[in-house]
């Protein structure tokens, strides 16, 4: 990433995944901040894509450079909805999903390649999600 008079160029937001949460993060906002990069977590409490999304926004508006967008598993499909901003920069997949605008984590299992593992999760209970613990290990 470009560098302007020492100090880097763009924000880094960093999205977790599902049945998570941000200190996954811990090792790579250790590793950014020390090369001096601005890091920020975004604490999702993974209730509702809505919620998310608009927990991810609220961490962009804060930011004084134009934001990275990082996102991780179930991140990716935050990172997707909120990537829309004037200040995101750009976005990142790591391991996560990467929808169409709109398209649903659902949509994207629904279908998997030969071959491809699909994540064990089982319909909403209450209007949470929950992991298969009978096929996780798979």
């Amino acid at each position: 990433m470009a560098e302007t008079t020492g100090a880097k160029s763009v924000s880094v937001v960093l999205v977790h995944g599902g049945f998570v949460d941000g200190s996954g993060w811990e090792d790579v906002y250790k590793i950014l901040t020390k090369d001096g990069y601005k890091v920020s977590i975004v604490q999702n409490a993974t209730k509702s894509l809505a919620d998310d999304v608009a927990a991810t926004r609220n961490v962009v508006a804060k930011q004084n450079l134009p934001v990275l967008l990082v996102g991780h598993s179930y991140g990716g499909v935050v990172i997707t909805e909120a990537g829309n901003d004037p200040k995101v920069a750009g976005l990142a997949y790591i391991a996560a999903f990467a929808p169409d605008a709109g398209e649903s984590v659902a949509a994207l299992i629904k279908d998997p390649p030969p071959g491809a593992s699909v994540p064990p999760i089982l319909p909403p209970d209450d209007g949470y999600l929950a992991l298969d613990k009978t096929k996780f290990r798979e």
